[in-house]
């Protein structure tokens, strides 16, 4: 009785086991490879999976789009600049079964792969090419990885130029033209400046001439201008001084015109004696 016991507890036990190993769970982001004695017979959705223990094999693969980093590699330009890059890259699987059968370890393989790519393209590229044109690097960078990755059942979704370090030297070289060029642009935009101020000069000049009183008008607001703060300076504007000369000149010359018409007075004019005339008787 006693062995019998055993026997059916044994049994129990056993067939406890062997439930819960026929039991999978595949997530929402899953997907399922069902290995029956080494051949593939489905691909097995989301959700509870019953499987035949030790026959089966339920393989699962991840749908989910991946990050990688692409470690910093050393690349020589085309003009024979030294220059280390690192990069990431997104990827996701998009044939399960490619995934687990087409290549071992997928991740290793594409890290590998997006490394000696990104030393390709890049070495394809000068500096300022690889600094200016990062969108054109990194489509093709995806381009040639997407060709190999197809036959793994990955879809290479991003790649992305993350950081681009230079020697010293070149960052020392770069500054300078950097200076040089804003300086250019300074030069440029200070000689527009002095054309549209000579230009607004010209027309300003011009009015003034058309309109004396204008000339007048702006010293006066320039006068008051300078009197705003507690100012001792006293300035007297070139046009008011020449102004006061030619007031001067036609004083002047009122006096020298008044003095002429008069004449000279004679002296003892006034004292000479009149002739009386005698009438006769």
């Amino acid at each position: 009785m006693q062995a019998f016991i055993v026997i059916v507890v044994i049994v129990a036990v056993v067939a406890l086991i062997l439930l819960a190993m026929s039991i999978k769970v595949v997530a929402q982001y899953e997907r399922g490879v069902l290995f029956r004695l080494g051949r593939v017979v489905a691909v097995r959705e989301p959700g509870l999976r019953f499987i035949i223990p030790v026959i089966d094999r339920l393989s699962k693969v991840s749908l989910r789009i991946i990050t990688m980093p692409i470690q910093s590699q050393g690349i020589i330009t085309r003009d024979n600049v030294s220059v280390d890059i690192s990069a990431v890259s997104y990827f996701r699987v998009v044939d399960a079964v490619k995934s687990v059968v087409a290549i071992q370890d997928v991740y290793a393989a594409i890290n590998q792969i997006a490394q000696t790519t990104l030393r390709k393209v890049v070495g394809r590229h000068t500096l300022d090419e690889a600094l200016s044109d990062t969108d054109d690097l990194n489509a093709g960078i995806r381009e040639i990885l997407d060709t190999t990755t197809l036959e793994w059942g990955i879809e290479v979704t991003l790649v992305e130029l993350k950081d681009i370090q230079l020697p010293d030297s070149m960052k020392r070289a770069m500054a300078r033209q950097a200076e040089a060029e804003r300086e250019k642009r300074a030069k440029i935009i200070a000689a527009e400046g002095e054309s549209l101020a000579a230009a607004a000069l010209g027309d300003a000049s011009d009015t003034m001439m058309a309109h004396p009183l204008a000339l007048q008008l702006r010293n006066l607001q320039t006068l008051i201008e300078l009197g705003v703060d507690k100012n001792t300076t006293v300035v007297f504007p070139a046009p008011l001084m020449s102004t006061i000369g030619e007031l001067g000149t036609f004083l002047a010359r009122e006096s020298a015109s008044a003095t002429t018409i008069a004449g000279p007075s004679e002296p003892g004019a006034a004292l000479r004696p009149v002739d009386s005339e005698v009438v006769p008787n």
